[in-house]
């Protein structure tokens, strides 16, 4: 897919929109894993009770706007901030949405693995037994041409690393700019176009008063 939308691509904004539409992407809530720091992959890890009261304030943040459409990732962690936001869409579950595969590295922080490989960091260097950057970059980019199918402002619930993925295919930056996004739990962000160029509208965006969460 080529970085930015081109004339009469697939993901110029539908004709005959009075505004273009918006995909709102949201974190889903804390879990034990996301507070420690833990890479947390395909393990379906619960939301911890935290986590469930950042997803029920997440209304504050979407700010009671409607969507024509939800997408959810197949974890709990995903489709529980979504059952708690209190959002009234349609929902299909999309295995497309699920977090980036960390293979050797699931379950295990950045500090943990640096005792050994000190510049190690998941977007710079290989992912042994999981996928690479390049190929979580094109399962955003293929949610993307799905999403912009829909004909109106759409919902994603998924995870921190590869919405920030998305976000980077979004405004047409390779699928390892996602590391200049950081993301916390239960944040809300936007995605959009000022005109014909693609943007990012609102960027990690809480709804909750309480401590950010974003350790790896």
């Amino acid at each position: 897919m080529p970085g930015g939308a081109q004339p009469g691509s697939p993901l110029d904004p539908p004709a005959g929109w009075a505004r273009s539409p918006e995909m709102v992407l949201v974190r889903h809530g804390e879990t034990e894993w996301s507070k420690s720091g833990r890479h947390t992959g395909r393990t379906d890890v619960p939301l911890t009770e935290h986590g469930r009261q950042e997803a029920r304030h997440l209304g504050v943040a979407l700010d009671g706007r409607s969507f024509a459409h939800a997408w959810c990732s197949p974890l709990s962690r995903a489709s529980d901030t979504f059952e708690l936001s209190g959002v009234d869409a349609p929902v299909e579950i999309l295995d497309d949405l699920l977090e980036w595969d960390y293979g050797d590295y699931e379950g295990v922080s950045t500090a943990e693995v640096r005792r050994t490989i000190s510049d190690w960091s998941v977007w710079t260097h290989p992912v042994t037994g999981g996928e690479s950057v390049e190929a979580v970059g094109e399962r955003a980019d293929g949610v993307i041409a799905r999403l912009l199918e829909v004909g109106g402002d759409t919902v994603l619930f998924a995870h921190g690393q590869y919405l920030r993925i998305l976000a980077a295919r979004w405004i047409g930056l390779p699928a390892e700019a996602g590391r200049l996004l950081s993301l916390d739990t239960a944040a809300v962000s936007v995605l959009g176009y000022e005109r014909e160029t693609r943007v990012i509208r609102r960027w990690n965006q809480s709804g909750y008063a309480g401590e950010s969460n974003h350790r790896r």
